[in-house]
């Protein structure tokens, strides 16, 4: 199985406590991987045969390939 199929994500923390959390693919989506980073925390993940999604809880910079995205809300 080659799992580096898949397209690259960016993830920087722009406040403590952001959860990055990896999905499965298949009939029954499960959580497979969960990561918290604090402010200024930098994280490269990949899609692969076994992630499909991946959420992202909190305030955070997304870039990907095809442009970028900011999560969270102003408070």
């Amino acid at each position: 199985m080659n799992e580096n199929t898949g397209d690259y994500v960016v993830i920087k923390a722009l406040e403590d406590g952001v959860s990055i959390m990896g999905l499965t693919r298949g009939r029954d989506t499960k959580f497979h991987h969960t990561e918290k980073l604090d402010k200024g925390d930098v994280y490269i993940a990949q899609f692969t045969e076994i992630t499909s999604a991946i959420k992202i809880h909190g305030k955070a910079q997304i870039l990907t390939g095809i442009g970028g995205v900011e999560s969270g809300e102003d408070k």
